[in-house]
């Protein structure tokens, strides 16, 4: 009888593998946390350098459409992507005195109060408050490049290219201008004016600036105010009052 070789013993492999200890939940939330937040941080501040950016209201200027106080949230696609309009809610940069120097808040004292002014000023750099600069204004689009916009003044309407407007945005009971006047908006510019007509320092009154003679540089319009977000009980679209404008000729082609 033939006896096969004994076949060798399989040798199990001895080595060992070290395995990491497991991650303590903790640390783990700790890094997910952290991962979630700077994305929202990155995700605010690209949002607020190319799409969107909130701002807060300092007057009364555009009563009764925005409060003083209320904050907005802005499209930057206009202009640019989007066109502005007649009729639209814009903020712009100051061009240059239209600001008035008003007196600060008094500051907070000690490490706190540094700390709290610090955090806000990051905020609003990322996107994650409104802006408070003075350096920006809210107003209403009336006139485009190449519109003439005119009032005679005393209780008259406000007319674009000679057609009467029916503003039923401006504040219950105030004239569309006690001022009169009568401009062609440059090329490349628009005509601003705040529906508060009587507590606004808009284009009226700097119409003897030069060279663009009260208008507002295009250049100069950071965007579109689109959403009322506060307070939350008065939030809304800002829609665009169209049928205002409806009748008035396009004779400069528009900004």
């Amino acid at each position: 009888m033939v006896q096969l070789p004994a076949q060798p013993p399989l040798r199990r492999d001895l080595r060992v593998q070290r395995r990491r200890p497991p991650e303590k939940r903790s640390v783990r939330f700790l890094k997910d946390a952290a991962f979630v937040i700077v994305a929202a941080v990155v995700l605010s501040f690209l949002l607020k350098t190319f799409l969107v950016q909130s701002f807060y209201i300092p007057s009364e200027s555009m009563q009764p459409t925005l409060e003083k106080l209320d904050r907005v949230l802005v499209t930057k696609l206009a202009p640019g992507l989007l066109k502005v309009h007649r009729g639209d809610v814009i903020v712009f940069k100051d061009p240059g005195g239209w600001t008035t120097q008003t007196e600060p808040d008094p500051p907070g004292e000690g490490f706190l109060a540094d700390v709290s002014a610090g955090a806000r000023a990051v905020a609003e750099v990322i996107g994650l408050a409104p802006s408070e600069s003075e350096d920006f204004l809210i107003k209403r689009v009336i006139g485009l490049g190449g519109d003439t916009v005119a009032c005679e003044g005393n209780g008259a309407p406000v007319t674009v290219n000679g057609v009467a407007l029916d503003e039923t945005y401006i504040m219950p009971g105030v004239e569309p201008s006690i001022a009169e006047f009568s401009t062609e908006v440059p090329a490349g510019a628009v005509w601003v004016m705040g529906d508060n007509r009587p507590r606004s320092g808009d284009s009226r009154a700097h119409i003897s600036n030069q060279p663009l003679g009260g208008a507002v540089s295009l250049d100069n319009v950071v965007g579109i105010a689109q959403v009322r977000t506060w307070p939350l009980d008065r939030m809304a679209l800002l829609r665009n009052p169209g049928r205002v404008f409806a009748s008035v000729p396009n004779l400069g082609g528009g900004s």
